[in-house]
């Protein structure tokens, strides 16, 4: 296992768990205490856990930082594309109407659409610059830019132009991409605007499929845009703890695990 998966699967843990310990992630990774040091050492320098006397607890702090794509398509772009080959099994046979949010791992399926489905009657809604981009370019017939203004760091249109339109629309699945995922503050990202649009994709779907690795779950961003009943299944990869897939079921939640 790489370094980078494995800080992304202790960053997860930490968040869902509270607190670990740098014994029990040893042995969990099969790796020496002082590897996990350094792990852990990062993690607090990027501010995602917060070093303890013998490991670490998670940081509570409503998060508003954002990256750009650059950056983003460079982290755990392993999981980002297992999570895009099993989203590819929500899109439904035949005639489809299907919303694609913005963000790095829908934006890996979208790649993978443009891939399978250019030949078929899929017709695509998408708030995304590059999404558009890549599926007219991979030959995808029927695919509808919503119009409005373009943020800069993530690329996607937002503002009243877009919500205008998408209150005329409705799909069959939205798939959907988050900066975070909590059970009590539900999914979130940073910027009130693309949040907005967002939660309509999600309201205006019949099915909601998040795409999320498991770096970003049990953290919290500052603007919620759906709760956790909200949403009907979370794709993600092996890096979930179990008690967020237990709890995740519980409310009725599918749980994709993806194989990287």
């Amino acid at each position: 296992m790489y370094a980078e998966e494995r800080r992304r699967q202790i960053a997860s843990l930490t968040a869902v768990e509270g607190r670990v310990n740098v014994t029990g992630l040893a042995e969990r990774f099969d790796v020496t205490a002082e590897t996990i040091r350094r792990d852990l050492a990062v993690l607090d320098k990027e501010g995602v856990v917060h070093r303890v006397h013998g490991g670490a607890v998670a940081s509570r702090s409503f998060q508003t930082a954002e990256f750009t794509l650059d950056t983003r398509q460079r982290s755990a772009s392993g999981a980002k594309a297992a999570i895009a080959r099993a989203a590819l099994d929500f899109i439904p046979h035949g005639s489809a109407s299907i919303f694609l949010d913005a963000g790095t791992t829908i934006n890996a399926l979208a790649d993978l659409i443009g891939q399978r489905y250019n030949n078929e009657q899929v017709s695509i809604v998408s708030n995304s610059l590059p999404i558009a981009l890549s599926l007219a370019s991979n030959g995808v017939p029927n695919v509808q830019l919503l119009g409005g203004t373009v943020r800069a760091i993530t690329q996607a249109v937002v503002g009243d132009t877009a919500l205008r339109t998408m209150a005329l629309m409705r799909a069959d699945v939205a798939f959907i991409g988050t900066n975070a995922l909590t059970l009590d503050h539900g999914l979130s990202t940073a910027d009130p605007q693309e949040a907005a649009i967002k939660s309509a994709f999600v309201t205006n779907a019949h099915k909601v499929v998040v795409l999320c690795d498991s770096s970003k779950l049990g953290n919290d961003y500052l603007v919620s845009f759906a709760a956790i009943g909200d949403i009907d299944v979370v794709v993600t990869d092996a890096g979930i703890p179990q008690s967020f897939i237990d709890a995740l079921s519980e409310r009725e939640i599918d749980v994709v695990v993806a194989d990287e």
